[in-house]
């Protein structure tokens, strides 16, 4: 069965332009190579709720198994520490497929 890899973050103050150079150049083609494939991202420009994440985004894998092992990787872990750099109030989340959105 498919499973989703589902990422919540918050860009941190000020490094907005810097986050988004390192998502189209780094972290895309990354996790690409890495063997998940992409199919969302949503950027929250505004919301009422704060608690509300501003980044949301979706990756699938074949199977669990296969998710487990990119995760841990040397070059999951170095990619997802850079990420850090850009980010605050990250989450992290395993889900199988349902064909619906998912939180």
């Amino acid at each position: 069965m498919s499973v989703k890899l589902l990422l919540n973050w918050d860009i941190r103050a000020g490094r907005d332009q810097e986050y988004f150079e390192f998502v189209v150049r780094e972290w895309v083609p990354t996790i690409q190579r890495l063997g998940l494939r992409p199919t969302g991202a949503w950027y929250t420009i505004y919301s009422r709720d704060k608690s509300a994440p501003q980044i949301m985004t979706e990756s699938l894998a074949s199977d669990l198994p296969t998710m487990r092992s990119i995760l841990a990787t040397d070059d999951w872990k170095s990619l997802n520490d850079k990420l850090q750099e850009y980010v605050e109030n990250y989450s992290r989340k395993i889900v199988p497929v349902t064909g619906n959105f998912q939180l």
